[in-house]
């Protein structure tokens, strides 16, 4: 009885580790899609920054180029 008992359960051990194999490979693609997502979002935001940081730097240095041009017509 007990070998029957194991060629019975032998063919279930296989379909559950197949199973598992999906689902880890299912869990793993979804992880690397919101990985991408959140690594784009983050690049995004980060050139976000750096255009606004150069506008900042621009407005700034003409800022100071009035300055010392109404320095000089005093």
């Amino acid at each position: 009885m007990n070998s029957n008992k194991e060629l019975a359960e032998k063919p279930q051990t296989p379909a559950s580790s197949a199973d598992l194999t999906v689902f880890v490979q299912r869990l793993l693609e979804q992880m690397q899609a919101r990985f991408e997502q959140m690594s784009q979002a983050i690049v995004g935001r980060v050139d976000e920054v750096g255009a606004r940081l150069d506008d900042l730097e621009k407005l700034v240095g003409d800022l100071v180029q009035q300055a010392s041009t109404d320095d000089n017509s005093i």
